[in-house]
C-alpha cells in the first residue's frame, strides 16, 4: 500500500484527533484552536464528526483564518476570538499543519499566509499539536521551503536589508491571478526567506522578530508541539506525546 499525499493528510488528521480524544487531550467543553490549510481542514472535519455523534459537546473554537472560519460555520462549530470572555486569551489545545517540521519539532508555517494568527493561537495554547504528511518531515530548516516573514509594507526595504544581514535571500510574495503582492488577512505583506545553509531555528526566530517593521515570522519554536506524521505505508509517527 502506498498512500497519496491527500490520503496521508486525511489519515494523519483522523489519527491525531482520535488519539487526542482517547488520551483525554481533546474533551467536551474545551477551548480549541483550529489551524489553516490542506492538512488542518480534515482535522476540522473529523472534530465536527465527533461533535455530530455526541462524543464531544460544547466545543469553543478559535480559528486562524477566514478559510477555517468558513469551515467551522459549515460544520456548525461555534467560533470565538481570543478576546472573548469565554476564551480569556488562553486555549486548552491547538491543532494545525506545518510546511516543514524538523526532528526537534521546530516548524515552518505560513505557506498559506496565516502564520501571524496561527502563532497568536498556538503560542497561547496549553498544548500545541502539528499534523503533517511525510513530505513535511525534514532534517534541517531554512534552505528549501521559504520562511515567511509578515511585514509592514512601509518597512519593506529596511526589513529586506536586515534579513540580508542575517544571511537570508528575501523575496516579496506576489499574488496568483492578482497584480501585486499577497496581502494577508491582517493587511500586511510577506517576504519569503531562504538561506544557503541550515539555520539555528530558535535563534533565527528571535533575531527576525527583533527587526523593526516585522510583524511575525513563520518559524515556530517556542511552544514545542506534539507531532503526528503520516507515512506512505499507512503508518503514523508520533513525536513528543508524553
Amino acid at each position: 500500500m502506498s498512500l497519496s499525499q491527500s490520503e496521508q493528510k486525511t489519515l494523519v488528521a483522523n489519527t491525531a484527533v482520535d488519539t487526542l480524544i482517547e488520551k483525554g487531550l481533546i474533551f467536551s467543553g474545551m477551548k480549541i484552536g483550529l489551524g489553516t490549510g490542506s492538512t488542518a481542514m480534515p482535522a476540522v472535519k473529523r472534530l465536527a464528526e465527533h461533535i455530530a455523534s455526541g462524543k464531544l459537546k460544547d466545543i469553543k473554537a478559535v480559528v486562524t483564518s477566514f478559510q477555517t472560519q468558513n469551515a467551522c460555520q459549515d460544520y456548525g462549530i461555534p467560533v470565538y476570538s481570543m478576546n472573548d470572555r469565554a476564551i480569556g486569551g488562553q486555549l486548552d489545545l491547538a491543532i494545525d499543519g506545518a510546511d516543514e517540521v524538523d526532528p526537534d519539532c521546530n516548524c515552518i508555517k505560513g505557506g498559506g499566509a496565516a502564520h501571524v494568527r496561527e502563532k497568536i493561537v498556538e503560542y497561547n495554547a496549553k498544548i500545541f499539536v502539528v499534523i503533517a504528511d511525510s513530505s513535511k518531515a525534514v532534517q534541517t530548516i531554512g534552505t528549501k521551503f521559504p520562511v515567511p516573514v509578515e511585514i509592514i509594507g512601509d518597512a519593506r526595504v529596511p526589513v529586506m536589508n536586515a534579513l540580508s544581514a542575517l544571511g537570508a535571500t528575501a523575496v516579496l510574495r506576489e499574488g496568483v491571478r492578482k497584480a501585486g503582492p499577497v496581502i494577508t488577512d491582517n493587511g500586511n505583506q510577506i517576504l519569503d526567506c531562504t538561506w544557503k545553509e541550515p539555520i539555528n531555528v530558535p535563534e533565527m526566530e528571535a533575531k527576525i522578530n527583533s527587526i523593526v517593521g516585522v510583524v511575525e515570522t513563520g518559524l515556530f519554536t517556542q511552544n514545542k508541539p506534539i507531532v503526528f506524521i503520516s507515512k506512505e505505508d499507512g503508518s503514523v509517527e508520533i513525536r513528543n506525546l508524553k
